[in-house]
């Protein structure tokens, strides 16, 4: 993040400050903190933890242990549309990844990483759940099966 004024890094941890403000300084409430901060900024800023290791009475290194612990939590910024793409073995089987390839081209990002725009988050994952449609993809909360590197880019239309 560039460097901000002491003014614009008060007002950029004013939320954070609120969230701590409704627990005690107590280490059992980092989960929920975390979760609501992140829910807050949509990720989890360098600037925000250290506020939480403060606000929490705890060191930044326990806050980063146990954010980088849970996949749940984020550090860098996310798309506002996140691309799961199943690569379980059904899927591997079927074509999960030149799925992958697909969106990769499509998007031009690898997995992991967020589109320049802020659009999209595209992540592999091990299994969805959905075997029976494979291959398949979640965007958000809506399942797509039974896919091919030809429908990729007008799924994906649909979500811009």
């Amino acid at each position: 993040m560039a460097e901000m004024t002491e003014e614009k890094l008060a007002e950029f941890l004013k939320p954070v400050a609120e969230i701590l403000a409704r627990y005690g300084k107590k280490e059992r409430y980092l989960i929920p903190v975390l979760q609501e901060a992140q829910e807050e900024y949509g990720y989890l800023p360098e600037e925000v933890l250290k506020e939480i290791a403060i606000g929490l009475n705890l060191s930044l290194s326990q806050v980063y242990g146990v954010v980088t612990f849970y996949s749940q939590f984020h550090q860098e910024p996310r798309g506002n549309n996140i691309i799961r793409v199943c690569m379980g073995t059904a899927c591997h089987v079927r074509g999960g990844e030149e799925i992958l390839n697909a969106i990769k081209d499509e998007l031009k990002i690898e997995a992991g990483q967020t589109t320049e725009d802020l659009e999209f988050t595209l992540e592999s994952v091990a299994c969805i759940g959905a075997c029976g449609l494979a291959p398949v993809i979640m965007i958000n909360d809506d399942t797509h099966g039974r896919l091919t590197p030809e429908s990729i880019p007008e799924i994906i239309s649909k979500y811009k």
